[in-house]
């Protein structure tokens, strides 16, 4: 049975009240739990002039017109050709990319816990998340993480298995964009995984190497509560956020040979839950005795780990407020969750280039 069919009737099931959540969540947990070995400045922009035009019809396309200046040119050359030739994706258009990235997380096997969803969804975050509000630099724009050194930035150790997964859906689908494409595989990798409806649209473009960020711009999970503030606070994300983004370890796994860090957050790590937060508060942690960089497990199966910038969320009195009110419903952190990753995924871009005024709501791959 596929992992998408498996989700499919988990949905089936949450949808028609056969079972209580709780009950479900157990069953989830026994059926997947297995666990594999892991758990300069840019140069200004002020010279660049980038113009989008959205003619927004009813079907939500869109013409794209660029300009550029001198040698700092963002335009790619598929992007241009689609601008010659005339071609408006439409929404039916960037769905079908939707499913055809959806259909490639079953695909995974012995990997990691047998979807590719997390580290899809991390790529998506990483490519996202170097947005900086006071120069207007870095964020999902420019999909920059395909130039060297960004990509080779600590952080995103191991982020080049998402970024050829995702090269071989760009050969099938030329026209869009490295930002919009890793962008929306975010989207498809929360909402197949069990998570909520992320609203998502198009318009990112494709920049250059010297659009680059520098290194230090992602959070280091060694690190406390000053420097998570810091951290996304310069995206422009308030202490909520910040906790309602921490979320996102529900899913995937640290890596020792990539991170350092060794181990899932979770019991089931390849499904969107709000057990994050649950574990965070009901189970015991320690600090692991190991030759790794600190970080904690759980007393009880010694399975889990929690990074120093996890344990903050219950040892900050405001974090820890937001951590408990996740906790205690999960319809709150799915709602938070999906208002903030859809902030996040737009940092940096903007808003002339918007091919629509609205965010759509894409179709999971198994919806009609």
């Amino acid at each position: 049975m596929s992992f998408s069919l498996f989700r499919a009737s988990v949905r089936s099931t949450l949808a028609t009240g056969c079972l209580p959540r709780a009950q479900l969540r157990n069953q989830l947990r026994s059926s997947i739990r297995k666990f594999s070995t892991e758990t300069p400045a840019p140069k200004s922009n002020t010279t660049l002039y980038v113009g989008i035009g959205a003619a927004v019809a009813a079907a939500g396309a869109a013409f794209y017109a660029f300009s550029d200046s001198g040698s700092n040119a963002v335009k790619s050359g598929v992007q241009a050709a689609k601008v010659k030739a005339n071609f408006v994706p439409t929404k039916e258009d960037y769905q079908k990319v939707y499913n055809k990235i959806a259909g490639i997380f079953d695909e995974a096997g012995d990997y990691d816990d047998g979807s590719y969803a997390p580290i899809i969804l991390r790529l998506a975050w990483h490519s996202s998340g170097t947005y900086d509000k006071e120069s207007k630099t870095g964020g999902s724009n420019y999909a920059t993480m395909r130039f060297a050194p960004e990509s080779q930035h600590g952080a995103n150790a191991g982020l080049n298995v998402a970024r050829d997964l995702m090269e071989d859906i760009k050969k099938d689908f030329p026209w869009i964009s490295y930002g919009d494409l890793w962008t929306l595989g975010g989207v498809a990798a929360i909402q197949e995984m069990n998570g909520p409806k992320v609203p998502w649209r198009p318009g990112r473009i494709d920049g250059v190497q010297a659009q680059a960020t520098p290194d230090g711009r992602l959070p280091d999970g060694s690190k406390g509560a000053d420097h998570l503030r810091q951290i996304f606070g310069r995206m422009g994300f308030n202490d909520q956020e910040i906790v309602a983004l921490s979320g996102g370890h529900a899913v995937g796994r640290c890596h020792a040979n990539r991170s350092g860090f060794d181990g899932p957050w979770t019991f089931s790590p390849i499904t969107m839950t709000n057990d994050f937060f649950k574990l965070l508060l009901e189970q015991t942690w320690v600090w692991k005795k190991w030759n790794g960089p600190k970080q904690l497990e759980d007393k009880g199966t010694h399975t889990l780990m929690m990074l120093p910038t996890d344990y903050v969320l219950v040892q900050d009195k405001v974090f820890k407020k937001w951590t408990k009110a996740y906790a205690d419903d999960e319809a709150l952190f799915f709602k938070d969750f999906s208002a903030v990753c859809a902030k996040l995924f737009e940092l940096g871009v903007p808003t002339e280039q918007w091919v629509t005024s609205e965010p759509w709501i894409m179709k999971n791959a198994d919806e009609k």
